[in-house]
């Protein structure tokens, strides 16, 4: 098995649209998340799907960052908040 390595910085041409993918229970409102994390920043998010019981539904969130480390904060961000279980 050949092994790979994770330590590279990814090769992006700056300004770029990112897109994260937020998953959270059903009861929360992801816009009002995205809205609180990125204040005034422009973005978009729209909902992708649901999971087979109904419990959490997932997000796709897209933003037009200028550089490695905006987008690296705004993943911190969203990591961090209470409402969102997981962050892609």
């Amino acid at each position: 098995m050949e092994k790979v390595d994770n330590t590279k910085e990814l090769k992006l041409n700056f300004p770029t649209t990112w897109q994260y993918k937020l998953i959270m229970e059903k009861e929360h409102d992801a816009k009002k998340i995205a809205k609180e994390i990125l204040k005034d920043k422009e973005h978009k998010i729209k909902k992708s799907q649901n999971s087979k019981k109904g419990n959490y539904v997932s997000h796709t969130l897209e933003v037009l960052v200028d550089n490695h480390e905006e987008r690296k904060a705004i993943f911190e961000d969203l990591k961090k908040h209470k409402d969102i279980k997981f962050v892609l």
